[in-house]
């Protein structure tokens, strides 16, 4: 694997962490012969610009500095594109949190340095998103009902204070507690599933929220979407089971059900709010389905 590499950084990620991180972090893999050019970001989406500039001149690897939302932009500046030639991705968590990264280590910064230092990298699919006004990219999920919920408040409420603003959100959601349908069909099918239920998220990797297993039965390069429902469970049961939902064994409850696939068709009638990658937004949704094997990732 080639040893350039073009860092985007997000100097305000972490509430500022990252600044203060990220010289000595670079120092650290230019010193183990890695090549890295810098690249920082001043405002939202400007990641994607960053990577799509680069790849039309011929950068192929990348190095997402901040946290979730960074790659989330960077995947996005990277597809759509023509061609089979793979990006490669690696992480340098210095943000608030990577949930993608924790699928292969619980050890953030410390592992990120050794796998771009020992050059490892392994396959990874890309969930593509069509929705009403255009296309998103994502490795890690998307999320709606209750988990896009927590997400949204956490985002326009606690975003500097790190974990413990997932739980503020997570109780602060209990409080206007709903249970709704999201109207949709998988594989092609032609049954549409009306069935009001707490959340829904739609996999490529384990984790979300930093610590929270969301899909303990996810691959990064099994080519299927990892579809997890929790049907209409109640607010006393929620806050029981809460727990569970960080050692991944909330599936195994009688409301909850999961399935790998490779389509989803959505019959919403109206935008809502979802969670992508750690990134909150209000979206039309349409169809989900994978790119297999459509990206490097370092790890």
């Amino acid at each position: 694997m080639s040893q350039e590499f073009l860092a985007v950084v997000n100097p305000a990620a972490g509430g500022g962490r990252c600044r203060k991180l990220v010289g000595p972090a670079l120092d650290r893999l230019r010193a183990g012969g890695i090549n890295v050019e810098v690249a920082e970001t001043r405002q939202p989406g400007q990641a994607s610009e960053v990577a799509r500039d680069a790849w039309s001149r011929g950068v192929r690897n990348f190095i997402a500095v901040g946290g979730d939302g960074t790659s989330y932009e960077i995947v996005n500046g990277l597809f759509p594109r023509d061609g089979d030639e793979a990006p490669t991705l690696a992480f340098l968590p210095l943000g608030t949190g990577n949930s993608f990264l924790r699928e292969f280590s619980d050890r953030g910064v410390e592992h990120a340095m050794e796998a771009l230092l020992a050059g490892r990298r392994q396959k990874c699919d890309v969930i593509r998103l069509q929705h009403r006004d255009g296309v998103l990219h994502y490795i890690n999920l998307l999320s709606m009902g209750f988990a896009a919920d927590v997400a949204t408040l956490r985002a326009r409420r606690f975003s500097a204070w790190g974990e413990p603003g997932y739980q503020a959100a997570i109780f602060l959601t209990l409080a206007r507690f709903r249970r709704r349908p999201f109207p949709l069909r998988v594989n092609g099918g032609s049954e549409v599933d009306r069935r009001p239920c707490l959340f829904l998220t739609f996999n490529n990797s384990k984790f979300t929220g930093g610590t929270m297993m969301i899909a303990p039965k996810a691959d990064v390069n099994d080519g299927l979407i990892e579809y997890v429902r929790w049907g209409p469970i109640g607010r006393i049961g929620l806050i029981r089971d809460l727990p569970t939902l960080y050692d991944g064994t909330h599936i195994e409850h009688p409301l909850a059900e999961r399935q790998g696939v490779r389509r989803v068709d959505f019959e919403l009638d109206e935008a809502v709010d979802v969670m992508v990658d750690g990134e909150v937004m209000t979206v039309h949704c349409q169809t989900l389905d994978v790119l297999p094997s459509a990206l490097n990732v370092v790890v």
